[in-house]
């Protein structure tokens, strides 16, 4: 172990390095992928990976022996973006999107398998959802969730998919994995998910990727409003607005972003 504060310092960067290769894979890591990356020993390597995961920062699969970030590592991401100081800039542009569109935005992001709402600006107008920073919805029938699903790796997706039922909230929940697999892989090309009344009655959605460092997806942007007031064919009028919205995030999420 180490003894001087250099070496634990060193030894600290190493896990942080490591930390930062298996949040950005695709898919979960292993070791001998860590020891290629890293170009440490593999005792090393192995050493630090196995106190990640006994400090809950990794999550390592019985089967194949992967690592994937694990439930402490999530909680602190989550965190860090419901932290006020980096939320000032974001909630200032969706304060901007919602003056374009006259409809509540929000922000959100991926949290296991859930959709978890980190900022949101409401409407002026009545009839309005009480959604605020840390509620959570469903993957399969939220505009963002189905978004969130497209961008996964296939085995991934359909792992998620088929885990658990698919629940019914609405005449217009898709309950079909086959047809849910078909809509996703359109709302994958084009980069536009919506949600037409399938989480809530009388509610309609258009989300669009938030893309950070290297292209990445790490949250979604989206305008949402009661279908009376905002069919799905005019929330499609404020996909301008809403890519002009997404680029300004984007910079925020850069890590060269000043």
């Amino acid at each position: 172990m180490p003894t001087n504060p250099q070496e634990q310092n060193s030894a600290t960067l190493r896990a942080l390095s490591l930390l930062e290769m298996i949040v950005g894979s695709e898919s979960p890591v292993s070791l001998a992928e860590a020891v290629s990356h890293t170009g440490l020993p593999k005792p090393t390597v192995h050493r630090v990976l196995v106190l990640l995961e006994r400090a809950g920062m990794l999550l390592r699969e019985p089967n194949t022996k992967r690592y994937s970030p694990g439930r402490r590592l999530s909680s602190l991401a989550l965190d860090t973006l419901l932290h006020p100081a980096p939320r000032v800039p974001r909630h200032a542009i969706l304060q901007a999107l919602v003056s374009q569109t006259g409809e509540t935005c929000n922000l959100t992001m991926l949290d296991g398998n859930e959709i978890v709402y980190l900022d949101r600006v409401e409407s002026t107008a009545p009839l309005r959802l009480d959604l605020r920073p840390g509620s959570r919805v469903p993957l399969h029938c939220t505009a963002s969730g189905k978004l969130f699903l497209s961008q996964m790796p296939r085995k991934y997706r359909q792992k998620l998919i088929h885990s658990a039922p698919l629940t019914r909230y609405t005449d217009n929940t898709i309950t079909d994995a086959t047809l849910l697999e078909r809509e996703l892989e359109q709302i994958r090309a084009k980069q536009l998910s919506t949600d037409n009344e399938e989480f809530l009655a009388g509610t309609t959605c258009v989300a669009i990727p938030v893309r950070g460092q290297n292209g990445r997806l790490c949250v979604a942007v989206a305008v949402q409003a009661p279908t009376a007031r905002m069919p799905l064919e005019q929330a499609l009028h404020y996909l301008p607005a809403l890519r002009g919205a997404a680029e300004n995030l984007s910079a925020t999420y850069r890590l060269d972003n000043p």
